[in-house]
């Protein structure tokens, strides 16, 4: 099953219900990339591009990145700290790159050093998305803010990091799962137009906090 409750794992999505409020979350589509009991978690948002290309900031990773090629706002925490997830074929680990500890689907997906000389990753890369910023929960707080009804824990798909409209992934992913969250992917933009029953819990706020490693 698709809905896996409060779940929380590195490789999983965590996407925003229809009122969650915060506008620094508001209809996002989070990858974990991180998740840990004492260190809590860490993830990134997948579906806010920014206007900024990333041969703007980081010239020599230019024309290794996915269209859009732009960097995307990974979430509040640290917004000047930039990091990338990339995709590569094959059983072999590259120098600079990190498989996150996720599921299958998602074996060749990992975390990229963005110091690494792209020279030496130019042939291993199929995809490549960078971030600025990034999410992230103390421990137990992510779980809290589950069972308050603020986030669905879903699959992911390899698709979903490297969308080429990253606009519509909110409504993409939910519209792919079984039962009442595929509906929702209808939901308007302002709630209040919604005249049906609300199927999950009012959540006010997201209270992001940081955490570094």
């Amino acid at each position: 099953m698709d809905h896996m409750g409060s779940d929380a794992k590195a490789g999983r999505l965590l996407v925003a219900t229809p009122l969650l409020g915060d506008p620094n979350f508001r209809r996002t589509v989070v990858l974990i990339v991180e998740h840990e009991e004492v260190q809590g978690t860490l993830g990134v948002v997948l579906n806010r591009p920014s206007a900024i290309g990333v041969g703007q900031v980081l010239e020599q990773w230019m024309d290794l990145a996915t269209e859009p090629s732009v960097v995307f706002r990974g979430g509040p925490v640290a917004p000047d700290t930039a990091l990338a997830l990339a995709l590569i074929p094959g059983i072999d680990e590259p120098v600079g790159w990190h498989a996150l500890d996720g599921t299958p689907a998602l074996a060749r997906l990992g975390l990229l050093d963005l110091d690494t000389p792209p020279r030496l990753l130019v042939p291993a890369i199929t995809s490549l998305r960078v971030y600025a910023g990034y999410a992230g929960w103390s421990p137990g707080q992510l779980e809290a803010e589950i069972d308050e009804g603020a986030w669905y824990v879903l699959a992911a798909q390899p698709g979903d990091v490297f969308a080429a409209e990253p606009e519509l992934l909110w409504r993409h992913v939910l519209r792919r799962q079984d039962g009442d969250l595929a509906f929702l992917a209808t939901y308007p933009d302002d709630p209040a137009m919604n005249l049906g029953p609300v199927p999950f819990a009012r959540y006010g706020g997201h209270r992001a906090r940081s955490h570094h490693r």
